[in-house]
């Protein structure tokens, strides 16, 4: 896992100005609030007292109370109020948990973990079709998988294994030609992508109750910023086109949470979002059977530890990110994490 980067915290709907989201990203203990103006803010979990869960507290006067000593903490994690201090007495410099950038968009709170001045950041994936006229959003969908979350990125920038998992979008395969080349991935800022043409065995839409209408060949294809978001164009026309926006969220090294953001271009009318979500779930759980199961669970830090081939070309790039990254000094190490925990806890 990787600082330094935009992750999810929590829908916008989780987060109140009266009780403290408690969560969990990147082995980190986090909470999310909202003060009186109704902006988001996150914070460590830890109360830097003697310990306790700012996230079993509650929101008082914009900031988050501890609910062991009831030590307050304001938006930027600094100490307002010790109660047992005399009432002509302040709180000391020293006391402060870490707070985190945030933005909110796309019905989700987002957090830059990590220490990077803004101007250096990695950008937040933006989903441009979100205001556009002509595409209509489907409602936030956020699940649990029990797996790591490079695998399931790797396996949204997998190709070849639609024409195996995916009998609900047409067992879609590659066409021959491209078989036969490397698959031509672009780099783009902080990430790769790559689009290539696919011929389904059967109507490409006949999910979505549309059989009438034949789709032979679909041009689909991902990309991912960061570790940790990605794209997935599936482009059947010119005017039916799926933009699909997965933002995961590391839990630890065993489960990731997918907060999920569908974009459509056709069945603008709402009463399709809820067939169209339930398709879009019956595919992912086909993915997700496959990601449950895979050994070793975690990626491989050497890449001779597994073969690779030509239609693997973007999980390669992806994986030669992820070395940058790490050269960068920007690797967590979980495992000597773990091994002190119980002893000292650790905030981004």
């Amino acid at each position: 896992m990787y600082i330094n980067f935009w992750y999810p915290i929590a829908t916008s709907e989780e987060v109140t100005n009266d009780k403290p989201h408690r969560t969990q990203v990147i082995g980190a203990r986090l909470v999310a609030y909202r003060d009186d103006q109704g902006a988001a803010h996150v914070l460590a979990d830890t109360c830097i007292h003697r310990g306790g869960s700012l996230g079993k507290g509650w929101v008082r006067d914009n900031c988050v109370v501890c609910p062991y000593h009831g030590w307050r903490f304001d938006k930027d994690g600094k100490c307002t109020d010790i109660p047992t201090l005399a009432a002509d007495e302040k709180p000391p410099a020293r006391p402060k948990v870490d707070s985190y950038p945030v933005q909110e968009k796309y019905g989700i709170v987002f957090a830059f973990l990590g220490d990077l001045p803004e101007a250096e950041r990695p950008p937040l994936r933006e989903v441009p079709e979100w205001d556009q006229e002509g595409w209509r959003a489907n409602k936030l969908v956020v699940f649990e998988v029990n797996a790591y979350y490079e695998r399931s990125m790797e396996n949204g920038l997998d190709p070849s294994h639609n024409e195996f998992v995916h009998p609900a979008q047409g067992s879609p395969t590659i066409s021959d030609d491209l078989k036969r080349k490397p698959l031509e991935v672009q780099d783009v800022p902080w990430g790769s992508e790559f689009i290539v043409k696919f011929e389904n065995e059967v109507q490409g839409t006949e999910a979505l109750g549309e059989a009438e209408t034949l789709v032979p060949e679909v041009m689909a294809g991902s990309g991912h910023i960061g570790p940790n978001q990605m794209i997935t164009w599936i482009n059947f026309s010119e005017t039916n086109r799926f933009s699909q926006y997965f933002f995961e969220a590391p839990i630890d090294e065993n489960r990731t949470r997918i907060y999920f953001v569908n974009m459509r271009s056709w069945l603008l009318d709402p009463q399709h979002d809820e067939r169209i979500a339930n398709v879009n779930m019956m595919i992912a759980k086909e993915d997700i059977e496959i990601l449950e199961e895979l050994d070793p669970i975690r990626t491989p830090d050497s890449p001779s530890e597994e073969v690779l081939v030509r239609s693997d070309g973007a999980v390669t790039r992806y994986r030669e990110c992820l070395k940058e990254w790490k050269d960068k000094g920007w690797r967590i190490d979980l495992k000597s994490l773990r091994d002190q925990q119980g002893d000292r806890a650790f905030a981004v």
